[in-house]
């Protein structure tokens, strides 16, 4: 498969783009999958970009499996939310720009060892939801300030 988005950037060099982007929260407990990013070095969710043709379902578990060597399945994934806006507004490291439009999966099924690729991440852990890194990945952190938020109106319940 292609990277959609790669050859897009060949015309388009490193101006804005609207990028549509998968990810999912895996949580163990009270605890969530996050990554090392090798490209800003900081913490993030599992998850990438769409490629031509694919469902958003199909793009997070492939993304999964590259990235964590997780396998999710389509049965097990929960819709969280979709995001977008300003917030989602990004400039990779290298430059590059875009403004994603993420739809985000929550999961707490999984199954596999956690297996680094060492292209897109450096580390693997699970994290306490009350004891996050402090550097996270600036798109990541409106996701994940909602997951919190819900977790907390679930527990004042």
């Amino acid at each position: 498969m292609s990277n959609y988005i790669l050859e897009l950037r060949k015309f388009v060099g490193q101006r804005p783009l609207i990028q549509c982007g998968t990810c999912v929260i895996i949580s163990d407990s009270n605890n969530i999958l996050m990554q090392l990013r090798t490209d800003n070095k900081k913490w993030g969710l599992p998850g990438g970009s769409i490629e031509i043709g694919e469902k958003v379902e199909e793009a997070v578990i492939r993304e999964v499996k590259e990235e964590t060597g997780l396998s999710i399945c389509l049965k097990d994934l929960k819709l969280f939310g979709v995001f977008s806006g300003e917030r989602q507004h990004y400039i990779y490291p290298h430059g590059d720009e875009v403004y994603n439009v993420v739809t985000v999966f929550t999961t707490s099924v999984f199954s596999g060892e956690l297996q680094i690729d060492n292209t897109e991440s450096s580390s693997l852990k699970f994290f306490k939801v009350d004891k996050l890194p402090t550097e996270i990945s600036p798109p990541d952190i409106e996701v994940i300030e909602k997951y919190i938020a819900n977790i907390s109106c679930k527990i004042m319940l």
